[in-house]
């Protein structure tokens, strides 16, 4: 079983071109990109490119992947040993707002036109509306918001999380993600927290 499992294990060279070939992708999105032009960019063989996934586009979605998993680690890391559900839910979304504003829209878009790739945002986001749905919780326990349907306000922030994730929200009203997430952040505060 060891042995098995590290073989699973990206080498230090693999972890290497994950990392290039995301912000490759952050600045110029992947749907462009053949394996050829990939290899020629980073300046390895298809074959290297082969090793971290059987096609281009299975190695969109685990760029993709790895992009999200890695913001989610720094996100956790941010909030990690913060108490105060404001201070959390304040720097959870200032978080994902400072990651997805690393994304251009070519990369936005290719993942929204992507059905894996777009599965794996969604999968992010549902997570995300998750921990949301906890700070919201704790605070109304802690006795810092307002007593309010915290349920109620958990679920409407969970379809704007998906709003923001399908694309919906940036269509109507010309904003980015990063943007949205922001001004979620704002809109939440404001209507939750007590007035002392």
């Amino acid at each position: 079983m060891p042995a098995l499992e590290a073989r699973r294990r990206p080498t230090a060279r693999q972890q290497a071109l994950l990392a290039e070939l995301e912000t490759l992708f952050l600045a110029e999105g992947f749907a462009g990109f053949t394996l050829d032009d990939l290899a020629s960019r980073l300046r390895c063989s298809k074959s290297t490119l082969y090793a971290l996934a059987p096609s281009k586009e299975q190695l969109a979605v685990k760029v993709v992947a790895h992009f999200f998993r890695g913001a989610a680690e720094r996100i956790e890391e941010r909030i990690n040993g913060i108490d105060d559900a404001r201070k959390l839910i304040g720097e959870y979304l200032a978080g994902v707002s400072a990651h997805l504003n690393r994304a251009s829209a070519a990369f936005m878009t290719d993942i929204a036109e992507f059905a894996p790739a777009r599965d794996t945002y969604q999968l992010n986001s549902r997570v995300a509306a998750r921990r949301i749905r906890a700070f919201i919780d704790k605070g109304v326990a802690d006795g810092v918001f307002r007593d309010v349907h915290a349920r109620l306000v958990a679920e409407m922030t969970g379809l704007i999380v998906e709003g923001i994730q399908t694309g919906v929200l940036g269509r109507r009203t010309d904003v980015s993600d990063a943007e949205a997430f922001t001004a979620l952040g704002e809109l939440l505060l404001g209507g939750l927290t007590k007035d002392h």
